[in-house]
Parts: C-alpha cells; sequence; structure tokens
C-alpha cells in the first residue's frame, strides 16, 4: 500500500507522519481493494484549527474520503481513520451481501407438469 502524507500551512513532524503511517496501516483489515491512502493536514491561518482529510483509493475506482476537524492533528487523524474504518466495512458487507444475493436465495418454484 502506497503511503503520502502532505500539509498546508503546518509542518508534517517525523512523529505525525509516524502516527498517520500507523493507523492508516490498518485499512487494507476492512477491504482489501486499498491500493493508496494520502493524509492531507491543512491548518487555516486565521483559527488554530486542524483539518485532516484521509483519502483512500481503492479498486475499480472507489475513492474514500473522511475529514475531520479539531484542535489537534492527533486526535483528528484518529476521528478521520475511524470514519474511514466504517466506510469501508459498509462497503465490504455491500459487497459481500450483493455477491450472496446474485446466487439466488436457494427457494424455487416447483416445475409445473
Amino acid at each position: 500500500m502506497q503511503f503520502t502524507i502532505s500539509g498546508k500551512h503546518v509542518t508534517i513532524t517525523d512523529s505525525i507522519r509516524a502516527y498517520a503511517e500507523e493507523k492508516t496501516s490498518k485499512l487494507p483489515r476492512y477491504y482489501d481493494g486499498i491500493s493508496q491512502v494520502e493524509v492531507i493536514v491543512d491548518s487555516t491561518h486565521g483559527a488554530n484549527k486542524i483539518n485532516v482529510e484521509v483519502i483512500a483509493k481503492g479498486e475499480h475506482g472507489n475513492l474514500f474520503v473522511a475529514t475531520e476537524a479539531g484542535d489537534d492533528a492527533y486526535p483528528c487523524i484518529d476521528g478521520a481513520v475511524h470514519k474511514l474504518e466504517q466506510q469501508l466495512r459498509k462497503k465490504k458487507a455491500k459487497e459481500r451481501d450483493d455477491k450472496h444475493m446474485s446466487e439466488g436465495d436457494g427457494f424455487k418454484k416447483p416445475a409445473r407438469s
């Protein structure tokens, strides 16, 4: 899995980079098709708010995006990754259910003679 992190109006320290990489490295557990994860940390000039956006790109053009805003980068990373985990679980469950529904429910009408 490819991992990138970038900062807008904020410097990305090694500890933030390691923390974000550790948290996002667990995402393929929830959905196998994740090929790339991008984390964007943005700080607005006027207020002391941090915005974190996590973008996960999957196979077949699937794109998952989660954002979180707060005062510190670490809880924002946690919140955004948690939101993304929920999206990935939902997508995997839908794919699993669709796969089993296409096979039929096992009940067929009896053939008329």
